[in-house]
């Protein structure tokens, strides 16, 4: 059903054509393409499209690399990155039939092997001539292959455990294929999540030790247990290997741990002792970068969407809304994340006029129903970014019992002229109103606790008049004040006032 599918809060995507330019100055892209132009007239190759020891070099030096020492490994990697995206083709040589034949028994015995011939894929050709999508999905294809190579065990630990018998042993290895496919894709998710929650991690940089935290650390451990701290440190050296591999796709930025804090112990690459679980962001910056610091780059916000959607998740983006009703944005935006809400609101706008916008906001704010409290806030705060054309729709609902009070605010905000004065009715209406929304908005914040504290002290006699307020959410609210307010008077007041006005319904 629709309603079960996991839902994630909205992210802001840049358009194809600036996706499509990321992907391209991609480094790992970047040479993969750059290598296929290289074989396009056509380069001989080994079974599976290896590259010979003097191609390589030739690559090595083609793409600037001789003075890096894992050149030869970069080349391997943006080559088999180029095979693997159809970038560059492998076509077995072609021999007349009777030399097949003779071949037979000796290429069984292993004497003899007809080279292959790499030469340029017709994807090369959509990364110059096609459109940016047509990049974007080359791009995909080619980080998915990289990411299950980040999933997969070290190469050496393979070899050295086969078994007798040639085949893989997975339990001395210690790789489950699943759960390291589902450990990295939950730390992209929770990644993801960081950055589409806050702004300052979709600019900036989250520490390793708490991105991996937040996938081992239970949420109900108040301090991680030596053991937690240990499972920490083992899956952060890991996830430090396989975003170093990651980081040149695009997908992430990323500052690895420093070498001088991972030793090997007893054949085991760790940490050196210490609790980097513990260490909070407001701790020495410069300490809590030395264990790595990773960004998902906007191209990587892309990509890691899209297996989202692959995989059944409702991952909306920032505009999703523009082309829908008011109700559908008022119901929606009290989800969002504050500032994802703010540019929802404003494209909403943006299709709209003033007045027309004012106009379908209002109507979608009324009623009486659970909801209606919350709709009408994000109404107000939708319409505080509406200009002063709209007043003529303001000024229609003034006379409205569940519009007039907000609609005087807004004509106060924007300093219209001859607003009537509200009545005690609908001032009081207003304020269990308001109050009713961040209850359902924040439950029991301590700006909620705030508003209670001096919407109290500044009317003596509040609860002798609110518990007559003629709102399905009295009740409750005069309840939650009880709770709220800090001074045991005022609370038992209100928590009197609540009793009337379930008594009174």
């Amino acid at each position: 059903m629709p309603g079960d599918r996991p839902t994630m809060p909205p992210v802001r995507l840049r358009t194809e054509a600036e996706l499509a330019r990321d992907a391209l100055a991609a480094p790992l892209l970047a040479r993969a393409v750059r290598l296929a132009r290289w074989a396009e007239p056509g380069k001989p190759v080994a079974v599976g499209g290896v590259l010979s020891a003097e191609d390589l070099r030739a690559a090595v030096e083609l793409l600037d690399l001789a003075a890096d020492e894992e050149g030869a490994e970069h080349v391997a990697q943006a080559w088999q990155l180029a095979v693997d995206t159809g970038l560059v083709a492998i076509q077995e040589s072609e021999a007349d039939d009777a030399a097949e034949a003779d071949d037979v028994d000796s290429v069984a015995d292993g004497e003899s092997e007809a080279p292959a011939i790499a030469t340029s894929g017709e994807e090369l050709r959509l990364i110059t001539g096609g459109s940016p999508q047509d990049v974007l999905d080359i791009w995909l294809d080619g980080f998915e292959t990289v990411l299950a190579d980040a999933a997969a065990p070290d190469l050496a630990d393979i070899v050295d455990q086969i078994s007798e018998g040639g085949e893989i042993d997975l339990d001395s290895i210690d790789w489950n294929p699943e759960e390291e496919a589902e450990f990295l894709d939950g730390i992209l998710g929770n990644l993801y999540l960081l950055t589409a929650m806050d702004e300052e991690a979709a600019v900036g940089a989250v520490p390793l030790p708490a991105l991996v935290a937040s996938m081992v650390v239970p949420d109900d451990m108040d301090e991680p247990t030596d053991d937690i701290l240990e499972e920490v440190s083992e899956a952060m050296v890991r996830l430090d290997d396989q975003f170093r591999l990651l980081a040149p796709t695009g997908l992430i930025e990323y500052q690895p741990v420093d070498e001088a804090l991972i030793e090997e112990v007893d054949g085991e690459v760790r940490l050196h002792e210490s609790d980097p679980a513990r260490q909070q962001p407001q701790d020495d910056e410069e300490d809590v970068s030395r264990y790595g610091m990773v960004r998902l780059t906007p191209l990587g916000v892309y990509a890691v969407r899209s297996r989202m959607l692959d995989a059944g998740v409702d991952a909306p983006v920032v505009g999703d809304l523009a082309d829908k009703g008011a109700d559908v944005l008022l119901d929606t935006l009290p989800g969002h994340p504050e500032s994802a809400a703010h540019a929802e609101a404003e494209l909403w706008l943006d299709r709209r006029t003033p007045d027309g916008a004012a106009r379908e906001l209002l109507a979608a704010a009324r009623g009486d129903d659970e909801d209606a409290p919350l709709r009408r806030l994000t109404c107000q705060q939708t319409l505080s970014l509406v200009g002063g054309a709209a007043e003529p729709a303001l000024r229609e609902v003034l006379d409205d019992r569940h519009l007039g009070g907000l609609a005087r605010v807004w004509l106060a905000e924007h300093g219209a002229k001859d607003i009537p004065e509200p009545s005690e009715t609908m001032v009081f209406w207003l304020t269990v109103d308001t109050l009713a929304a961040q209850l359902a908005a924040e439950d029991d914040s301590e700006e909620l606790r705030d508003l209670v504290r001096g919407l109290v002290d500044q009317s003596g006699g509040f609860f002798e008049s609110a518990w007559k307020v003629d709102h399905p959410a009295t009740a409750d609210v005069l309840e939650a004040m009880g709770r709220l307010h800090p001074d045991k008077k005022a609370a038992k007041e209100a928590r009197k006032a609540a009793f009337k006005a379930r008594s009174r319904a």
